[in-house]
């Protein structure tokens, strides 16, 4: 009968050590105390295999005889290679007419809307054509998203056990933060994706001005034009001193008193 009351004492003692230790690892829980995992320490989601994230860009410069024809040429492609036009900008020099292009292309249609667009080109001015791996920077960003997501996790169990209110303001803080984070690391995820899984190709190409249907200028005309561009430069340089006159009068009214005030010393 006496072991059993003490083994019986014993039961009680230990369980409310038991819970006193607990309430006291809730009530003195901190930033410091939590550990997660680190993103660099393999787990079993990561250890699956991620295929290569390739970033694939291109450039082309070009010029055509047929502006239109090749904007068709490439509207058709854009379409047959479920591609989706960006920007298309147009500008005219003094020689010629181009016109500017930038189409996102899924990576799997890449090198077929390239070739599609590239048929009936001689030669190409520039043509630049890149890959980019970031398969490391995007394990890199989803290991640490994975790691905010647990760390997360972590906090609103914390949540659960605390008991003060000023623990309750603190840890809640802690999870903003933190949810903020994850937010961030979520929209650089998605960016990254939708960069790997759409190629931007930006064409640009242009015709060139023919003078006066084929007949060159003639040296008084160039000297004419050269004398009206000199006409022209006076011209624009007399109005910017005219729109000056208030600061020439004040310039003025000050250099006389400044002379006046000269002369005075000297007699």
């Amino acid at each position: 009968m006496r072991n059993f009351f003490f083994l019986l004492f014993a039961v009680f003692t230990f369980s409310s050590c038991g819970k006193e230790a607990e309430n006291a690892a809730v009530s003195n829980m901190s930033i410091a105390a939590v550990r997660v995992s680190s993103p660099n320490q393999p787990n079993d989601d990561e250890s699956a295999i991620i295929p290569q994230k390739i970033i694939k860009q291109a450039y082309l410069k070009f010029e055509i005889s047929d502006l239109q024809g090749t904007y068709n040429q490439i509207q058709i492609a854009t379409k047959t290679n479920k591609a989706n036009i960006q920007s298309d900008s147009q500008q005219k020099n003094y020689n010629n007419i181009s016109r500017t292009i930038t189409v996102r292309v899924p990576v799997e249609n890449f090198n077929t809307f390239l070739e599609s667009i590239s048929k009936g080109v001689y030669y190409f001015d520039q043509k630049d054509i890149s890959s980019q791996n970031v398969t490391e920077q995007y394990i890199d960003l989803d290991s640490r998203l994975k790691t905010k997501r647990k760390l997360e996790e972590r906090y609103l169990e914390i949540l659960q056990k605390a008991t003060k209110i000023s623990e309750i303001l603190e840890i809640e803080k802690q999870i903003s933060t933190i949810r903020e984070e994850i937010e961030a690391k979520e929209g650089q995820l998605k960016y990254l994706e939708n960069r790997v899984s759409e190629s931007t190709v930006t064409i640009e190409f242009y015709k060139t001005i023919a003078q006066k249907e084929g007949v060159k200028t003639s040296y008084g005309s160039k000297v004419w034009t050269a004398i009206q561009s000199g006409f022209f430069s006076l011209s624009e340089f007399l109005i910017s001193i005219i729109s000056l006159w208030p600061f020439i009068i004040l310039f003025c009214v000050f250099a006389y008193f400044i002379r006046k005030r000269f002369k005075r010393k000297k007699i």
